[in-house]
């Protein structure tokens, strides 16, 4: 028996990973959606493998394609799940989806939080504060929807969260190179964000005592209070020494070091290019 949730899956170039997230999933929902924005390569053909429904929709940015999906698609049941190509469901996770939608949720309970195991270059990295990490991946249908942010989206729900049981496995990279030009990409719009400040009843409000979310999202907002080119140096040393990073060896030493410093940094290098080039064009 499979569950009463629909799954929306966004792909773009997914052929390395599509297959498995997929397998993932097959036994769990038998409403599975994969919305692509235009892939070259075969992940289309290798979705329609599966008895999934394929949909395409042009790429403006994460938020809006996530909420095109939640809004266009033909779902029929009460919860959506959301994930990405490079996402794989655990047992556990699914058994404990199984399990409360069995025993009856809550009326006021709307979402549910899962945390990611991030996984780079094949080793699960448990520590520097990166495990768990609770992210709003389900919720009932007409209560939740993404955050309209450019970088580090996520969902808003109307309501109670409650915390699940197992993990989604993220596949941090592939490979370096693609983690630097991902990374390379999101530093832009991290650092757009950052410059615009723009905050609305449509973004996420930090708050000591929310969930994980809004946690997560207080602390980013005091970590944003320090000067440029200085936070990435704090945000390191507490997430590599203070918070246990250097437990996770020699892989965990790259993946902290390019997350927590090079990325920062990269942002901060980008905002402070925009304020010089703005100084300069001023004084002209």
């Amino acid at each position: 028996m499979k569950s009463a949730v629909t799954v929306i899956i966004l792909t773009y170039n997914e052929e390395k990973n599509i297959r498995a997230c997929l397998e993932s999933v097959a036994d769990f929902s038998e409403n599975i959606f994969v919305v692509d924005s235009g892939s070259t390569d075969q992940t289309v053909t290798i979705a329609n493998e599966f008895d999934v429904k394929v949909f395409t929709n042009p790429f403006e940015n994460y938020a809006q394609q996530r909420n095109w999906a939640i809004n266009t698609l033909p779902i029929s049941t009460d919860w959506i799940l959301n994930i990405d190509a490079d996402h794989r469901l655990t047992p556990e996770l699914k058994a404990n989806i199984f399990q409360n939608l069995a025993n009856g949720v809550p009326q006021h309970i709307n979402g549910f939080l899962a945390s990611r195991r991030t996984v780079f270059m094949g080793k699960w990295i448990k520590y520097g504060g990166h495990y768990p990490t609770y992210h709003a991946v389900m919720f009932r249908k007409g209560f939740g929807k993404c955050e309209e942010k450019l970088y580090d989206q996520h969902f808003l729900v109307q309501g109670d969260t409650i915390k699940l049981k197992g993990d989604i496995i993220d596949l941090a990279t592939e490979s370096l190179s693609t983690f630097t030009e991902r990374h390379n990409k999101w530093s832009t719009l991290e650092a757009q964000q950052q410059i615009n400040n723009q905050v609305s009843s449509e973004t996420i409000t930090g708050s000591i005592n929310g969930n994980a979310i809004q946690k997560r999202r207080y602390i980013k907002t005091i970590y944003e209070k320090f000067p440029l080119f200085v936070r990435p140096f704090i945000y390191f040393t507490v997430r590599y020494f203070f918070r246990l990073g250097f437990l996770d060896g020699t892989r965990g030493l790259v993946f902290h070091f390019l997350q927590c410093f090079w990325f920062r940094f990269l942002i901060d290098a980008k905002i402070y290019e925009h304020k010089h080039l703005n100084s300069q064009s001023n004084e002209q």
